[in-house]
């Protein structure tokens, strides 16, 4: 009787001792439970780039569909943003990584056009800091928009809006009032099916009235990184000066020219950064 514990005790360490000794190797690369053989999650993210590229454009599959199934289900449970891109998106990453690795999939106008489509987009995968181009010879940075000041815009017709909203409240004898005090879920709807739309719609209409067809661009400058904004658009029928800016950076005093239909920001010629 005495020896059985330490019989158990002896049949446990050995059981332990073959877990850990357990082989992994039937496990893919990314879901290995062994440190030293997994893969980082840039890795993982460029083997999901390579297979949609050799399906899409090769015709051949690099892995099997569940390898594939199960490098997505890891790099979203990784909270990669590769697998949550749109098609135009992972195509502009597989252009990328094919020109990097010198097999291009496409010629520099198509690459051209669908990277100022996705800046158009509001993509952020596209834009870039500051660098310098061998073709054109030029330094230049990208522009994305500035939806905070094109928010902003909309606040000073949002509280005209809201004051017209209570003034005609007061014109009624506080009658919007009294709906707006119905009981649930009368209340609710008049309140955001409603009010709110209405609210909104006036703001809309006084902003555009005012400042018609605006763009606010940002990007860095390209000689010392200072982020520079630009208006585009038409304020009470004055014009913005059309689709090229030319203004000074608020640091360095560089003049900058934005240009809203490639979304970039280059340096006049004969200018050195």
């Amino acid at each position: 009787m005495l020896f059985l514990p330490t019989k158990a005790t002896a049949d446990q360490q050995t059981d332990q001792v073959q877990e850990d000794d357990m082989d992994d190797g039937k496990i893919l690369q990314y879901c290995s439970i062994d440190k030293k053989g997994k893969k980082s999650l840039g890795e993982m993210e460029q083997d999901f780039l390579q297979a949609l590229q050799a399906f899409y454009y090769e015709g051949k599959a690099i892995m099997s569909n569940e390898e594939f199934d199960n490098l997505k289900e890891e790099l979203m449970w990784q909270g990669s943003s590769v697998v949550m891109l749109s098609s135009d998106e992972q195509k502009f990453l597989e252009a990328s990584l094919a020109y990097v690795s010198g097999n291009p999939i496409m010629n520099d106008e198509e690459f051209d056009k669908l990277k100022i489509k996705l800046k158009t987009e509001g993509s952020e995968i596209v834009v870039e800091g500051p660098r310098c181009s061998l073709r054109s010879r030029k330094v230049y940075s990208d522009l994305s928009v500035d939806y905070l000041k094109m928010f902003l815009l909309n606040v000073p017709a949002t509280v005209v809006a809201l004051g017209l909203f209570f003034f005609l409240d007061d014109l009624t004898g506080f009658e919007i009032t009294y709906l707006l005090e119905l009981p649930e879920p009368f209340s609710f709807l008049f309140t955001w099916f409603a009010a709110v739309p209405l609210i909104v719609w006036l703001a809309l209409t006084l902003t555009n009235a005012i400042v018609k067809d605006f763009l606010i661009l940002k990007g860095p400058c390209p000689n010392c990184g200072t982020e520079n904004g630009s208006f585009f658009g038409t304020i009470l029928s004055i014009s913005s000066g059309g689709a090229s800016n030319t203004l000074k950076c608020s640091n360095c005093s560089t003049e900058l020219v934005y240009d809203s239909k490639t979304r970039l920001i280059t340096l006049p010629e004969g200018s050195e950064a």
